[in-house]
């Protein structure tokens, strides 16, 4: 373990570099040297220090010691929340520890021995001090007796430590080669123990004996003579065990500390992160909301922990995919300490992560703003000002936060992704690469490095790429990725798409596109149908059965409140609807399901919330996702007018008012029809209709092919359809497999797939007045046409047989 020592010696080095006047004492001034001596990369104005002291003065007040200013417990208590890094800062002054204060604890040879006792050393236990933690005055140790309990758990961990290294068995992994979540110092292992995650072997007989022993400890802690020694026993216990990563023995030391004092935030805060740490992050959630309702309660004794219970709280709730409910105590936690840059990079993590670009640009400025090194906030800046449009700037973000460090694989592969946008396939390829210096399976790279290389105009280097990628991953995209290759090699295709030369496809006006029989979709509604498509499959909604949002409808009792039209709605705030999303889309993962958010927060929500005060009516958003959910189209529309029934506009009725219905209506072709317009969508013409609306009406209302959606009999038909694949046939221009319908042009013979006929696409060798185009669901039909066919001309000599 780390000296005991280490962490509050190089605060007391900086405290004495800056305590000029030899008061013990940092005051105003000298507190200021301080601040713009760590950050020499930021020019702070005079405002800006102020409103530094100013809060640091005032959270701190407890440390103030009248004139002379922040006393020495104060700036170690500042470091301790994870207001600075005491290492950073170390370094950036260039100080350097003297070799006595840097003396480790207990020695090797003692680990050695077999008896405890034996390997006690034989010092005072405070001039051992274990770490920081040990002696600072809100969460140290503060019983005697609890040092010997420390002290032999530190030989025993050191004893199974050395004899699981003999036998191989610890692991270790450089989690410092991948992107820091901005999880908290105390979330982490102590960075003076180690920069590597360790992986002990916790099935073997010498981590069974460890357990043993340890069992020993803690009937020794609970032996103690009160019930606050017990409690200092355990948290200290399971202090040195998380400081070495041992997360489930630590927990089970502070879920002890819980049950002694149900009320103390701290155990609760510690379970927390253990929980986290072991991948149990609904569990983590509901300890740090224990630690938050404690710390509430408790007054301003809890004030200085309650900035970091939220951040880690955010945390925890990222981990489930709750990126909305995230952000809500990422703000928190800003409010509270306006210099936690921590907490201001995640929420502008979590707010790009929901697709809120503008205000995650602020957000991570900001917290640039404080900290110029911080890598992965110039990242995360990166990739939103790239959402926004604005390359120039990303790749010069991207830049920084690969020169502050050059592993950075966030920033190495979305700075390919960047190139690929702007059609720099070579430099695209050589950030792949690098990517893959650094993290040799990641398939995705191995993939898009192989799609840049192609884009170069590199085939046989693209195709090598691409059977690599096959090695790592067998997912069907890369078999679709390899014949389409194999396609564009035989025909060797140039121009739109690939390279110079002789043109791919050639696009064509919809004048052109004409139906053959009337089971054809017509070009711009397949268009309009393949966009809804496209949002339920990354939302997944059309794998929630409608019945769910009935479900909810009984189950939620929301309280009525008043828009900004005095009229009654039940609105929620945007994190509370996220947490009905969770039960909607509780198939889903969390990475999946933040996917999912975020597109619905983006198409939906940003419509429904037009003012921007982050709440919606849950009855109109029932409405409006209902058509896209599982379930036969007759029941999705019989839900869709129950959620307008539930609205509070309509209380009390069996039918809904004509006007809402129309409203609906607008509202529904807005949101996912691109050609109608969202500015008029609850716009009302004329008198308002005050007339009820049955059930029946409705749906005809609703199924009009012109003023309705009418376009929802396109969708099914995708819906069900698209995962059918045509045998050998290929798309006539973009040379994939065909999935879903086939659209096949009756002159020239060609084929094309559904979204290359939405956009019009034919090959440049077809150049024809008009296109006549025959749609099959399934080759079932084909060969159903082919024999009618076969039958009308067995008779008489005809031309080639239709493929």
């Amino acid at each position: 373990m780390a000296t005991r020592g280490s962490r509050s010696e190089k605060v007391k080095r900086i405290f004495q570099q800056f305590d000029v006047n030899r008061d013990s004492g940092l005051n105003r001034e000298e507190m200021a040297a301080l601040v713009v001596a760590v950050n020499p990369r930021v020019k702070f104005s005079d405002e800006q220090i102020n409103a530094i002291l100013d809060e640091v003065f005032r959270t701190y007040s407890e440390f103030i010691d009248g004139e002379k200013g922040l006393t020495f417990d104060g700036l170690l208590r500042t470091y301790d929340d994870g207001a600075g890094d005491v290492d950073r800062d170390f370094d950036a002054l260039g100080l350097e520890l003297k070799p006595e204060t840097a003396a480790a604890g207990v020695s090797e040879e003692a680990a050695a021995s077999t008896s405890i006792a034996d390997e006690r050393v034989i010092e005072p236990h405070k001039n051992q001090r274990t770490a920081a933690w040990a002696e600072s005055p809100n969460h140290g140790i503060v019983f005697d007796d609890t040092w010997k309990l420390i002290d032999d758990l530190d030989i025993l961990i050191k004893r199974l430590k050395s004899k699981q290294a003999k036998d191989g068995k610890v692991k270790n992994d450089n989690s410092d080669m991948y992107s820091d979540p901005g999880w908290s110092r105390e979330l982490g292992p102590s960075t003076e123990f180690s920069d590597k995650r360790v992986f002990w072997e916790e099935s073997g007989h010498d981590y069974a004996v460890f357990v043993k022993e340890l069992g020993v400890l803690r009937s020794r802690a609970d032996g103690a003579r009160s019930r606050e020694e017990a409690f200092d026993g355990h948290m200290a216990i399971g202090r040195v065990l998380y400081d070495f990563q041992l997360y489930k023995e630590a927990l089970v030391s502070f879920k002890r500390a819980c049950e002694l004092q149900p009320t103390d935030v701290r155990p609760h805060f510690r379970a927390g992160n253990c929980l986290y740490v072991l991948g149990r992050y609904g569990e983590s959630r509901g300890e740090f909301l224990q630690a938050l309702e404690a710390a509430e309660a408790g007054g301003n004794q809890w004030a200085y922990l309650l900035p970091q219970i939220h951040v880690n709280l955010g945390i925890a709730l990222e981990g489930e995919g709750m990126v909305l409910s995230a952000c809500e105590h990422y703000r928190e936690a800003a409010i509270l300490c306006p210099t936690h840059f921590r907490a201001l990079k995640l929420l502008g993590s979590a707010l790009f992560g929901v697709g809120e670009y503008k205000a995650a640009v602020k957000a991570l400025e900001e917290a640039i703003f404080m900290k110029n090194d911080y890598a992965d906030a110039h990242c995360d800046l990166a990739s939103a000002l790239h959402a926004m449009g604005d390359d120039e700037n990303a790749i010069k973000e991207f830049q920084k936060a690969i020169d502050l460090k050059p592993g950075h694989v966030d920033a190495l592969y979305n700075l390919g992704g960047l190139y690929m946008d702007m059609g720099r396939y070579q430099r695209a390829s050589e950030m792949y690469t690098r990517v893959l210096a650094v993290w040799p399976n990641h398939w995705k790279a191995q993939l898009n490095k192989a799609v840049a290389l192609l884009g170069a105009g590199e085939s046989e280097e693209a195709k090598k790429a691409l059977k690599e990628a096959l090695k790592m991953t067998n997912r069907v995209e890369l078999h679709d990725a390899v014949a389409h290759l194999k396609h564009l090699q035989k025909k060797r295709l140039k121009g739109n798409g690939n390279g110079s030369g002789v043109e791919a496809y050639i696009t064509v006006e919809p004048s052109k596109f004409k139906t053959v029989g009337e089971r054809t979709t017509l070009r711009p509604e397949l268009a309009s149908a393949l966009g809804i498509r496209g949002f339920q499959k990354i939302t997944r909604l059309n794998r929630c059965d409608v019945e769910l949002i009935k479900k909810q409808m009984n189950e939620n009792n929301v309280p009525m409140s008043y828009s900004g039209s005095g009229l009654p709605e039940k609105s929620i705030r945007k994190a509370s609807l996220e947490e009905i999303l969770r039960k909607l889309l509780s198939f889903l993962k969390p990475e999946t399901f933040v996917g999912a958010v975020k597109a619905i927060n983006q198409k939906i929500l940003s419509i429904l919330d037009e003012s921007e005060s982050g709440r919606v009516d849950l009855g109109l958003f029932f409405a409006v996702v209902a058509p896209l959910c599982g379930g036969p189209p007759d029941r999705r529309k019989r839900v869709a007018y129950d959620a307008l029934l539930w609205r509070p506009v309509n209380e009390g009725s069996t039918q809904i008012k004509k006007s809402d219905a129309q409203r609906y209506i607008k509202l529904l072709r807005a949101l996912y029809i691109p050609s109608q317009g969202v500015s008029e969508m609850l716009e009302m013409h004329g008198e308002i209709d005050m007339s009820l609306v049955s059930l029946t009406e409705f749906r005809v209302m609703f199924d009009d092919q012109d003023w309705g959606f009418g376009i929802m009999s396109t969708l099914l038909k995708l819906e069900a359809g698209d995962r059918n694949r045509h045998g050998r046939h290929v798309c006539a221009t973009c040379r994939y497999p065909i999935i879903g319908s086939r659209f096949k042009e009756m002159k020239s013979h060609f084929s094309l797939c559904s979204q290359c006929y939405s956009e019009g696409k034919v090959p440049p060798t077809c150049n024809q007045e008009e296109y006549n185009f025959k749609e099959y669901a399934s080759e079932a039909e084909a060969v159903k046409d082919r024999c009618v066919w076969f039958n009308l001309h067995s008779k008489t000599s005809s031309p080639a047989v239709p493929s």
